[in-house]
């Protein structure tokens, strides 16, 4: 156990230290302009510009380059734009995103142990042996911490100039105080998440569903099912229903309304609290209604056109202004469509369903960056015993790694050296949303496939 436990902080700290070596000599690699690593709302760049118009007294906004929030601006500026002979703070700024990534990485492996442990004891109420649910079964905290840490796109995004490590600590800092019960620490991860890049608002279903009716486990109506049968002397005894309270999880599907009900409260504080320091920040420069325009609306309406991984900018690129509202609508509902029956047919595993939530809105956002793939990756890494039937892993894996070389190829062959055109830059975008789509119904199937066999193992 000691030598499991040295050999993880060796290899999470072995990461860490490639970030540093790559703050210190990667200068000339110019990550902070690359379309995949920073957008118009993450850009540290940006960013620097808005401090400074901020500095001129004048409106961070009003020269249409930064979207992000004033809060953000006010800890991030002075280390953006700063310098010390010559030389800027960018260091010291990637030393907080640094910092970021490894406290997310310890926020989801321990949001992973507390979902083994409940799952583990789940099965142990259903009389089921844990190898014939998980043959191979292993530390999925440890595994998903080790995917976030090493996760090239994580180590690019962190390194890049860009502020997405912070919304990503944010999102997990969520998860965890959703899955502990800590539900001010929930509510606050939520609101700045939310605050920051407004898509982890979709993220308030699933933690609801968390502290209603715990961590993910099977499906309800076999714990009923099991709890009214009389006893089998072959099997074991089962786990009595003070253990399983004791893990957050209500085996006859009964949902608690007292810790909803100080989620919303503590989201209220917070949002109160967050928004009473942003129009004190802007407070003679258009107020809270120019923070809103600028990003909220911005990001809602695609207006910077600037090529990215996504396909949002391509598309609004060539259809007519005519139209242009019609299509904003349709890729937005196409969001909010999937919210409910997810919700419905995966409420039993809430955990599971913030993973699918961020990456759709990963796949479907105005304005996404690798460092979103990153997350939702290392969030699938949860489930790294429950989905060892998926299907496709290896294509998936070669396809990720296909597109994150084709990208900077293809971008330069448009950009910079002309020989090329939007098209080829485009379809690794296509590529890229293809390779997510098979992620999610693939992960989906798996985790709903494997529901089926253990209903099958208490049915026998």
């Amino acid at each position: 156990m000691i030598c499991k436990r040295w050999s993880f902080w060796v290899s999470a700290m072995l990461p860490l230290v490639l970030r540093l070596f790559l703050i210190l000599y990667s200068k000339n690699l110019n990550l902070g302009a690359r379309p995949e690593i920073a957008t118009p709302v993450t850009s540290l760049r940006r960013l620097a510009e808005g401090y400074w118009l901020k500095q001129s007294s004048m409106s961070p906004y009003a020269g249409s380059m930064y979207h992000g929030s004033p809060l953000l601006l006010t800890i991030l500026g002075p280390l953006v734009v700063q310098r010390i002979e010559g030389e800027s703070l960018h260091a010291i700024c990637s030393l907080l995103f640094v910092i970021a990534d490894f406290i997310a990485a310890l926020l989801i492996r321990s949001t992973g142990r507390k979902l083994q442990l409940s799952y583990w004891q789940s099965l142990r109420f259903l009389n089921i042996e844990k190898s014939a649910a998980t043959p191979s079964a292993v530390d999925s905290g440890d595994i998903a911490a080790l995917i976030y840490l090493w996760n090239p796109m994580t180590i690019l995004t962190c390194v890049g100039s860009s502020s997405t490590p912070i919304e990503n600590m944010l999102v997990a800092l969520t998860l965890f105080g959703a899955c502990s019960r800590l539900v001010p620490l929930a509510a606050f991860g939520w609101v700045m998440a939310t605050h920051l890049s407004l898509y982890p608002a979709l993220l308030i279903i699933p933690v609801i569903l968390l502290l209603g009716y715990g961590l993910d486990a099977p499906p309800r109506k076999l714990f009923k099912q099991n709890s009214s049968s009389e006893s089998n002397p072959s099997k074991d005894k089962p786990a009595t229903s003070s253990e399983i309270t004791k893990l957050m999880f209500h085996p006859e599907g009964i949902f608690s309304w007292t810790p909803v009900l100080h989620f919303i409260f503590w989201a209220l504080f917070w949002s109160g609290y967050v928004l009473a320091l942003c129009a004190m920040s802007l407070k003679k420069h258009g107020g809270l209604q120019e923070m809103f325009n600028k990003t909220y609306v911005f990001i809602l309406t695609v207006q910077d056109l600037s090529p990215n991984i996504g396909v949002l900018w391509y598309f609004f690129a060539e259809v007519f202004d005519f139209f242009r509202t019609f299509f904003l609508l349709v890729f937005h509902m196409n969001i909010l469509f999937m919210i409910a029956p997810l919700a419905i047919r995966l409420n039993h595993r809430p955990c599971f369903l913030a993973f699918v939530y961020v990456a759709i809105s990963s796949m479907l956002k105005s304005y996404p960056s690798v460092g979103d793939s990153a997350l939702y990756l290392s969030l699938l890494g949860l489930y790294v015993n429950e989905l060892a039937d998926m299907r496709f892993s290896f294509v998936l894996f070669c396809g990720y790694i296909g597109v994150s070389l084709l990208s900077p190829v293809m971008h330069n062959l448009w950009i910079w050296r002309g020989t090329g055109n939007a098209n080829f830059y485009f379809a690794t975008a296509i590529a890229y949303a293809l390779m997510q789509i098979i992620l999610v119904v693939e992960s989906v199937g798996a985790i709903l496939n494997h529901d089926r066999m253990l209903k099958k193992k208490v049915l026998s």
